[in-house]
């Protein structure tokens, strides 16, 4: 059992976030801890006791000259040598570091795949902006009562250190991705024998939380704004999807709209949540598993398990490169693992097991969470009979132009068909992330997507 090898932080509580528990604000004492034996954030900042984790000294901060963003980003670590590989006739010295997903992974494909272990680095950096505003935020934001919503919270991270399960996965909610950016992705979803059809897609953000100036009036319970256009194949061009999401989802459900362009209307889509299917995934990935995890959180019970040291994927340069085509990543059964690179972190361990009298496909999932930016870097979900049904990773890398840390490839592995969906490849595209948009919320009305049909 996972518990069994849990190693808990001394200033971490193991608590459920049960429902009625409202949080409180951090002491001033835990404040100051801040920036000084905690990152800005709430990460350690100290290294582990082997050294295979090295302390945090600011991350990455600093684009290479000429870059410009919206570019693919040169791999700043480009003589890295890999480690050590893990594969299936040595993972048992390794179990303890290992999650459930990926030692399923090494038994099931064990023939093909394996994990290439490079030296940690802890690149997640942010600007001193949101550092400053976490400290603020920190002693003001609260749970709601059952916590499915936040308040006294704007642009920093609400509980840098969380006491249940459920501020912690807030904080991947409400953690800094920029001000707004678009890019244009890759969506393939691969059979068993290797074969796919591309979904190219159009998306777009605007962070309203984020905002110098935000406000939680200024909000009006709006964190964050997301629109997705569908470019091929054809039989699917011109799908649009808007999103508004809320901060407060007891007083507001997220909303949610779609263009069709064959009716050429727009209409409320209520379902763009939870367990319904997620846009042209072929039915391998649910709404609510874009970015890891989104919206929210009431059909689960969050259970905080604790701190471990686990290898995940990090600082994933290799598989982000221009150079790669899209058929030297997608292999059968899995993705190419020789472009694919894991380090040891330490992540927040959280188990979310689905409530009495609620529905969605998956009965228990755990989330792995990055320390320093909040980022769900692994999830193991589980189907209605507890067997361990898909596996997602969460190939980050240091957006060193704005910086923030996130993912620049989502895949969800499906152990039972041997089908997988990977989602955000831009490999081939023109640009990657673009977050100098300069996008506003007008851009993410309804009428902007009628705006959108007619073009």
């Amino acid at each position: 059992m996972l518990r069994k090898n849990i190693f808990v932080t001394s200033f971490a509580l193991v608590l459920t976030g049960a429902t009625g528990t409202v949080s409180a604000g951090l002491t001033a004492n835990e404040i100051t801890r801040l920036g000084t034996d905690l990152t800005p954030l709430g990460g350690e900042r100290a290294g582990n006791a082997d050294g295979s984790i090295p302390a945090w000294d600011g991350g990455l901060k600093n684009a290479p000259p000429g870059f410009k963003s919206g570019g693919h980003h040169p791999n700043p670590f480009p003589n890295d040598q890999i480690a050590f590989t893990i594969d299936k006739s040595n993972m048992s010295q390794y179990v303890d570091r290992l999650t459930e997903g990926h030692k399923a992974m090494l038994n099931q494909y064990g023939d093909t795949y394996k994990m290439n272990v490079y030296p940690s680095r802890r690149t997640a950096a942010f600007p001193e902006r949101i550092y400053e505003a976490t400290k603020t935020v920190a002693a003001t934001a609260r749970l709601s009562e059952d916590g499915n919503g936040v308040s006294g919270a704007v642009i920093g991270i609400p509980f840098p250190i969380p006491k249940n399960g459920l501020e912690v996965i807030w904080n991947h909610i409400l953690r800094y991705r920029g001000e707004s950016a678009k890019r244009m992705i890759g969506q393939a979803p691969v059979t068993r024998g290797g074969d796919y059809t591309m979904v190219m897609l159009e998306d777009q953000l605007y962070a309203p939380y984020s905002l110098p100036d935000a406000t939680e009036e200024k909000l009006n319970n709006v964190i964050i704004m997301f629109k997705q256009r569908v470019m091929a194949p054809a039989r699917l061009v011109g799908q649009i999807l808007l999103v508004h999401e809320t901060l407060n989802q007891n007083e507001q459900h997220r909303k949610a709209w779609l263009y069709n362009p064959g009716q050429r209307r727009v209409r409320r889509a209520p379902n763009v949540a939870f367990d319904n299917p997620g846009t042209a995934s072929d039915g391998l990935r649910t709404s609510d598993q874009l970015d890891m995890y989104n919206g929210s959180p009431e059909r689960y019970t969050w259970e905080l398990v604790g701190k471990k040291e686990i290898y995940v994927p990090y600082n994933a340069y290799l598989l982000h490169s221009s150079e790669l085509k899209y058929n030297d990543i997608l292999r059968p059964l899995h993705l190419n693992p020789d472009h694919l690179r894991y380090e040891l972190h330490r992540v927040w361990v959280v188990d979310a097991v689905l409530k009495d009298g609620t529905r969605h496909i998956y009965k228990r999932r755990t989330f792995y969470v990055d320390e320093d930016s909040w980022q769900i870097v692994a999830v193991d979900q589980y189907d209605n009979r507890d067997q361990l049904w898909r596996v997602s990773e969460g190939h980050v890398i240091n957006y060193y132009d704005v910086p923030t840390l996130w993912t620049t490839l989502e895949v969800h592995y499906d152990l039972q068909s041997g089908r997988y969906l990977a989602f955000s490849l831009n490999n081939e595209e023109n640009y990657t992330y673009d977050f100098s948009a300069g996008l506003t919320a007008r851009d993410f009305s309804t009428g902007s997507l009628r705006r959108a049909g007619r073009r």
